[in-house]
């Protein structure tokens, strides 16, 4: 098909709304390559270089010259919206089928039947539903001109952002003609990762490598290991900086927390995560607009957004590869002539990360108690099912589930909401690659403590020479260094924070899949007598309050008297209406005197009464080893009693150490309020951070 190099550069313009606009180093090549029809073509580009009009142009070229729709298969089409917007402009008919537009499917559907859809785009997580495959795929599979695959990096096994469904592309594209038009694009990919996609995307597949060297970006790596002192360190450059930009964090609980000090230190400063949901567009576009300072993010809001002029990344941890660093921190300085590039490392980032690696792949025990489940139910289980059969998250299962069933061939399949065994058995081949990813991931980690202990200046060509492209590009860094040390009085000022921030302790409103035996209460019924929402001093072993509790816990056996004195103000904070007239506490057979201690202290300084009318009628294992919501209901059913004391008829504060499924203070509530106490206000020394 012959390329037209003039209605390609109109087509630039119109998309990018600049009549000025001309191709990027490598660009027009990648197009040209394409419409001629010149074989597989892998692009190798920085982030902001502009893949997406890549595609987009192809497409437009491709359609105006009587070529079927395109197929783009993408793990971002949240994220997405700006290149939409763009395509549009070119006369780009794009349409999306996720699962956030159920109600549209059936138009787009009919309008690809009548081939009035350009481009198809659609999350590689949509190629498992079965009547997407059967009933969309299948039916323009014969016509479609071209299959861009985004994030290519996904497919390999060595990927820093591994999507398991990526792996069904690997069987898509065997099955495609040879000849077909097949575009793959990534910002990061180093020989490694170039050689899986080889094997996955060939038999023949070109690449075009652009230089990964960003001069605009001043690199720096601060050591801090205090949440504290980052903290401070933080609301002090902040104040100096120039510009918007991205601090990025590795959980949500410290995306929020960042979020919330910052505010208090006068920032117009949103979070940004997997849960601020409807927000999220409100957001980017806050951020696009230079309506806020920053967001503080996880890696929700990570490739495919783009803010030309972001002044600043800064990592609040260290993230776990080069890759993914690399990544995130080139959204900063795209259009701008300096930019700021700042890695804060803490002493938790490590555990964290850590935790990340262990769970990315199910254990060998993990996979034994799914499949053995699965074989004494003949007919299938659910994911419930399953949940009140095995000792395991929900998060785990659904992983569990999701890898055995991309699996070639896969040892369980899925019958309408139930999953059953299959007559194929897993392979050795699935514990090798866990086993081979999991030992990358650790050098990957070992990588970016190396990039920490860097001195300033050295960051970029470290980057590059870890991304197997050429350090001997790069230029000293535009910007001064940042200082490195931290406000003395603002670190007491976060400290004061840290011990500030409680949580809430939401009540439970149903009784459990299988209900409570014990107690003859039937399955996932509303419960009658809840408890009111409650509140957690802290996380526990986190950087405010956490530390000391471990340390009441494990090694004092006794909870101190400043522990007292931050419940007390806490409480006085949150004052519960109608305010407690007593106070009561769960009992524990392991640690009799620890939290019935604690409780007739704070009943103490709170000037109320103490009762102890709760009992542990048996021994059960720590709810911490209950891996889900059933199991530890289960562990509770039955465990629990009133022991005859009289119950006082005013609202009670309930008070606990550790909470973590809420079962044993949902339990606590309904046996005290059925029993004729008032409203029950539950409150716990910490949470342990692992309810689901």
């Amino acid at each position: 098909m012959a390329y037209d190099p003039k209605r390609a550069l109109e087509l630039l313009r119109i998309g990018s709304g600049r009549a000025n606009a001309a191709f990027r180093d490598g660009q027009e090549e990648a197009i040209r390559h394409i419409v001629e029809g010149k074989g597989r073509l892998l692009v190798v580009q920085k982030t902001g270089w502009g893949k997406s009009f890549v595609y987009f142009i192809a497409t437009k070229l491709l359609r105006e010259a009587g070529a079927g729709p395109a197929l783009l298969i993408s793990p971002l089409l949240a994220l997405m919206r700006n290149q939409i917007a763009a395509a549009k402009r070119m006369g780009v008919r794009a349409a999306t089928i996720n699962s956030d537009n159920v109600d549209d499917w059936t138009v787009i559907e009919s309008k690809l039947a009548k081939g009035e859809i350009d481009i198809l785009l659609i999350s590689p997580e949509r190629l498992a539903n079965e009547r997407f495959r059967t009933q969309v795929l299948a039916e323009i599979a014969a016509q479609i001109s071209l299959l861009v695959i985004d994030e290519a990096h996904c497919i390999s096994d060595w990927g820093h952002d591994f999507r398991p469904h990526y792996r069904l592309l690997e069987r898509i594209v065997k099955t495609l003609p040879p000849n077909l038009r097949l575009l793959a694009t990534t910002a990061t990919a180093n020989n490694r990762v170039m050689e899986d996609l080889a094997e996955v995307l060939g038999p023949k597949l070109d690449v075009f490598r652009g230089d990964l060297n960003r001069t605009s970006l001043s690199l720096q790596t601060i050591r801090l290991p205090s949440q504290a002192e980052r903290l401070a360190w933080l609301a002090e450059k902040l104040a100096t900086m120039q510009g918007h930009g991205i601090i990025y964090t590795l959980t949500v609980r410290d995306a929020n927390q960042v979020a919330e000090w910052l505010k208090t230190q006068g920032f117009d400063i949103e979070a940004y995560t997997g849960e601020t949901g409807d927000r999220r567009e409100q957001l980017e576009q806050a951020l696009l607009n230079n309506e806020v300072k920053a967001l503080v993010a996880t890696t929700a809001l990570g490739m495919g957004y783009d803010k030309p002029d972001l002044a600043f990344v800064i990592h609040y941890q260290m993230p776990g590869s080069v890759v993914a660093y690399y990544q995130q921190v080139g959204r900063a300085g795209r259009a701008l002539d300096s930019a700021y590039g700042v890695l804060l490392s803490g002493q938790e980032e490590s555990d964290i990360t850590e935790w990340f690696i262990r769970s990315a792949f199910p254990t060998r025990q993990e996979v034994a108690d799914v499949l053995g489940a699965l074989e004494d139910a003949p007919n299938g289980l659910s994911v419930p099912d399953l949940l009140s059969r095995v000792n395991l998250s929900k998060g785990r299962v659904d992983k569990t589930i999701a890898l055995l069933s991309l699996e070639a061939p896969a040892p369980i399949a899925k019958q309408s909401s139930k999953w059953q065994l299959t007559a194929a058995t897993l392979s050795e081949g699935f514990w090798d690659r866990a086993e081979r990813l999991t030992a990358l991931r650790r050098d990957e980690h070992q990588q970016m403590r190396d990039y920490v202990d860097l001195p300033f200046g050295k960051h970029m060509g470290f980057l590059i020479d870890a991304l197997d492209g050429d350090p001997s590009v790069v230029t000293e860094p535009a910007l001064p260094a940042l200082p490195t040390t931290v406000d003395a009085e603002l670190v007491k000022a976060a400290i004061a924070f840290l011990r500030r921030t409680s949580l809430p302790i939401e009540p439970r409103k149903k009784w459990p899949i299988g209900g409570m035996p014990q107690f003859g209460i039937p399955s996932n019924t509303n419960i009658d007598f809840q408890a009111q929402p409650g509140r957690a001093l802290c996380v526990w072993g986190d950087a405010g309050w956490g530390g000391l509790v471990r340390q009441g816990k494990y090694h004092d056996g006794h909870f101190s008297d400043d522990l007292v004195a931050a419940c007390v103000k806490m409480i006085q904070e949150w004052s519960p209406q109608p305010g407690p007239t007593w106070v009561t506490c769960v009992p524990s057979l392991r640690h009799p005197n620890l939290v019935p201690n604690f409780a007739q202290r704070l009943a103490a300084a709170l000037g109320l009464p103490f009762h102890m009318v709760i009992t542990k009628t048996d021994a059960r294992p720590e709810q911490k080893t209950m891996a889900n919501s059933t199991q530890q209901a289960r562990n509770i059913d039955g465990s629990l009693a009133l022991n005859g004391q009289p119950i006082p008829p005013g609202p009670v504060l309930l008070v606990d150490d550790m909470v973590d499924s809420r079962w044993t203070l949902t339990v606590s509530a309904w046996l005290l309020r059925m029993n004729g106490s008032g409203a029950v206000w539950p409150m716990a020394l910490s949470q342990t951070g692992q309810d689901e």
